[in-house]
């Protein structure tokens, strides 16, 4: 006899969709994940591996990536008790999530934001509260304001620069907010590295309500690592860490952040190749039929066409792997590209001149 199990389970669960990239994760050209398009090279993988091979792979790493914790701090010049390093930033935005939300907590998120600010939120049950971007995809800061007050909202997270949208809050517009609000204020900065708008992460010791989010899988061209970091004022940071998963960040994510930073040449010179192609890209886009590019302060470009999912479709034919995006607010017919390099750059040009 079947048995029915969906009342044993968490409510929210039906309305949450199971992750999944569409297309998958393998092309000749891939540019879907916002990925660097240079690994870390091979003398460094070799320092990192001789490194990790002395450990002893039968103990547990520390309760928490003290280590790494104290690199990061240390390249940032800050004290390492304002630092939680995690297994990817996506595993510290369920830490802070637990932290802060639960049922009748209210949320606002800024729509279109990444999406598992929503999913994470609808699984500890606290109520979204939507603030639609302008036209343009940028930021709606007035109604971030209003919103905000008016709600009376518990928590809000702004991912700046944005993803999807690649668009940015200035500094002094991601102040206002934190300023103006008794909620705790989640600044993402995956993409902070690419941005014209400098970070604010100088706030945290100012703003005690603050917590600024990064990632290593963007800039620092280790998404296979699985390194995120949190950084907040040490008397909010020891509340976060309370629901954090021990044991979660490996030795050898540590070693390679140490190394990695170390030689940081290596993240600031991609950086400018990164930087001077979006550029590059987005004036070849800006010369082309049928496509319309907004301007990115991230790793990607946006363009609007006019058949996204045919556009998709081609583009994945002829081996090239882009995003389409089209399912979120104000993205219809919209596609999302990494940059990439110069020859895949050029052939996705190629590809887009001929529609």
């Amino acid at each position: 006899m079947k048995r029915d199990i969906q009342h044993l389970l968490n409510p929210a669960l039906q309305n949450i969709a199971t992750y999944k990239v569409e297309g998958g994760q393998h092309a000749e050209i891939k540019l879907n994940q916002n990925e660097s398009p240079f690994d870390v090279p091979m003398w460094l993988k070799e320092e990192i591996i001789g490194e990790f091979v002395k450990e002893s792979w039968n103990r547990y790493p520390d309760i928490l990536p003290y280590r790494g914790m104290q690199a990061y701090a240390d390249f940032l010049g800050i004290s390492p008790d304002s630092v939680m390093m995690s297994n990817g930033s996506n595993e510290m935005l369920y830490t802070i999530f637990l932290a802060c939300l639960g049922p009748g907590r209210k949320v606002l998120i800024p729509d279109p934001s990444f999406s598992l600010y929503e999913k994470i939120a609808r699984l500890l049950q606290s109520q979204i509260v939507t603030v639609p971007m302008l036209a343009n995809l940028d930021f709606d800061t007035e109604a971030i304001l209003r919103v905000a007050r008016d709600e009376a909202v518990d928590f809000i997270v702004i991912s700046t620069p944005n993803n999807p949208t690649g668009k940015s809050l200035t500094f002094e517009e991601v102040r206002l907010i934190a300023q103006s609000s008794d909620a705790i204020v989640l600044v993402d900065e995956a993409y902070i590295e690419f941005s014209r708008q400098r970070s604010i992460l100088e706030l945290i010791d100012e703003l005690p309500n603050l917590v600024v989010l990064r990632t290593m899988s963007k800039a620092l061209a280790l998404a296979g690592i699985r390194i995120g970091f949190a950084i907040a004022s040490p008397v909010l940071m020891a509340e976060i860490a309370k629901p954090k998963i021990p044991f979660a960040s490996s030795r050898l994510a540590e070693i390679t952040l140490a190394k990695v930073l170390a030689n940081y040449s290596l993240v600031t010179d991609s950086v400018s190749y990164i930087l001077h192609e979006r550029d590059k890209l987005y004036e070849a886009l800006l010369s082309l039929d049928g496509v319309e590019p907004f301007l990115s302060d991230t790793n990607f470009l946006i363009i609007r066409v006019g058949d996204a999912d045919a556009l998709f479709q081609s583009l994945r034919s002829e081996g090239i792997l882009v995003r389409n995006v089209s399912g979120y607010h104000l993205m219809e017919n919209c596609l999302r590209f990494n940059v990439g390099l110069v020859d895949e750059n050029q052939r996705l040009i190629d590809k887009l001149r001929l529609l």
